[in-house]
């Protein structure tokens, strides 16, 4: 028997979980978090691991919420219940990576300015959140790397 149809024979039966629901926000994050060194590194013209952190193209936390809501649709279906929570998931996650964390950024630089004097402070992170252009690319990662799963996983 393919290994394929056992391992969906178990899972449905609910013998075991489907691991694809497991794999596929981890599989985005690090597809993100490759392509994400890749560009800065080419940016920078060096390899980019001091810019590794919150902030950069593709967003890591879009790709990891949109794999799920677009593993969820390529599975069950739009009509399934998970993917409307899965969309209000990712919906909440990508406006706090917009708005709240990028004002995080902003309030950084200001407090570094004025602590610059000060040698006891500490240099607080700046680059905080994602443009909408992040954002957008964390989405189209998470999606190819959920559709990558589905055609593999079947």
């Amino acid at each position: 028997m393919d290994c394929r149809l056992w391992l969906g024979a178990l899972a449905s039966n609910g013998v075991i979980m489907d691991f694809s629901y497991a794999l596929t926000p981890f599989l985005a994050w690090l597809v993100a978090g490759i392509l994400k060194f890749a560009i800065n590194s080419i940016k920078a013209k060096q390899l980019a691991f001091g810019l590794i952190g919150y902030g950069g193209l593709p967003s890591n936390h879009s790709s990891i919420v949109s794999s799920m809501a677009a593993l969820i649709a390529f599975k069950e279906g739009v009509g399934h219940p998970a993917f409307g929570v899965a969309v209000a998931l990712a919906f909440i996650v990508m406006l706090d990576a917009n708005s709240l964390r990028r004002q995080v950024g902003k309030h950084a630089v200001a407090i570094n300015r004025l602590a610059a004097s000060d040698e006891d402070h500490p240099t607080l992170r700046e680059r905080m959140g994602h443009s909408k252009l992040e954002i957008g690319a964390g989405i189209v990662t998470g999606i190819a790397v959920a559709f990558v799963v589905k055609a593999i996983t079947g």
